[in-house]
């Protein structure tokens, strides 16, 4: 029994040996690369088995579902068209990539002698693309006790940039209970908006800050702010705000006086007032019953 089973094996090997199973079989070194935006980077497509000796090659690029020619009839085309090539046998080689080349790529081979004619590998490209410098905005001033918000805004970078926020030259922590020096800050670090929220600001909180956006391809900062905190001065206020009270008090009540006085009135009076033409030397003017107008009653004396 155990003669006849050795014998099932080696006829088993030798046939396999001796009458392979012809196929195509492709394999990648890495099916998700990464590379920084302007720099060149590898699609390994490895032909791991063929007997096929000119086989058809075709890559294709994949975005939102939407498959495009990269590579046929052993050209390069579409947007890749002056920025890859083709390294035998079939990897394809970005020379120059940007962030329009993040996308799924598809090797296909096609090998008509063989008993498995096609096959195909799909290779995730990921272009990272370092942060532009942030738009960041600091208040110029803040009073004791009040509330300060700070923000930090990059569109740029990809993947998504991160956020630190930094203090004359100090990083701000996420949690300011740990760290000795912010331990009474009471703000709150959003590190993926950007956003730097002070509840109750301090007077140790002023400083010059600075925002710093990065990824996995680099960071970009701005330039610092200073804000600076000042102490309200409640007694100035209310003084201010009695003195403005008194000066009211005191026009109003100048007012009043004049009018009891009648300077208002006399002047106004004066305003209508008129004189009565005088009459002419020996002329006396007056009405008639049957006439509308004035006449002469006597003429002149000599």
């Amino acid at each position: 029994m155990a003669i006849r089973s050795l014998i099932c094996v080696l006829i088993l090997f030798s046939t396999h040996c001796c009458f392979p199973t012809l196929a195509v079989v492709l394999k990648t070194n890495d099916d998700a690369p990464w590379t920084n935006e302007f720099e060149s980077i590898e699609l390994s497509c490895l032909i791991e088995s063929i007997s096929t000796t000119n086989p058809r090659i075709e890559w294709k690029k994949i975005q939102n579902g939407e498959p495009s020619y990269v590579f046929f009839d052993k050209k390069v085309s579409g947007d890749l068209e002056n920025r890859a090539r083709i390294r035998e046998p079939a990897t394809l080689v970005i020379t120059n990539a940007t962030r329009s080349d993040t996308a799924d790529y598809r090797c296909e081979v096609t090998a008509p002698n063989d008993q498995k004619t096609f096959d195909e590998i799909i290779i995730s490209l990921v272009v990272r693309v370092k942060p532009v410098v942030p738009k960041c905005s600091v208040p110029n001033s803040v009073p004791v006790g009040k509330s300060a918000e700070l923000r930090c805004v990059e569109d740029e970078g990809f993947p998504k940039s991160q956020y630190q926020w930094f203090v004359n030259k100090e990083e701000i922590p996420d949690d300011p209970k740990t760290s000795v020096r912010f331990l009474n800050s009471s703000y709150m670090l959003n590190g993926e908006t950007g956003t730097l929220k002070f509840t109750v600001v301090r007077k140790e909180d002023a400083g010059e800050y600075y925002c710093r956006a990065k990824n996995d391809a680099g960071h970009a900062e701005c330039g610092p702010q200073r804000m600076e905190v000042y102490d309200l001065n409640v007694a100035g206020i209310v003084m201010g705000v009695l003195v403005v009270v008194v000066v009211l008090l005191c026009i109003t009540l100048g007012i009043c006086c004049a009018y009891k006085r009648g300077y208002f009135a006399n002047q106004k009076e004066a305003g209508n007032n008129y004189k009565v033409p005088a009459k002419g030397d020996g002329v006396d003017y007056v009405r008639t019953e049957d006439e509308g107008d004035f006449r002469h009653k006597s003429s002149f004396v000599i």
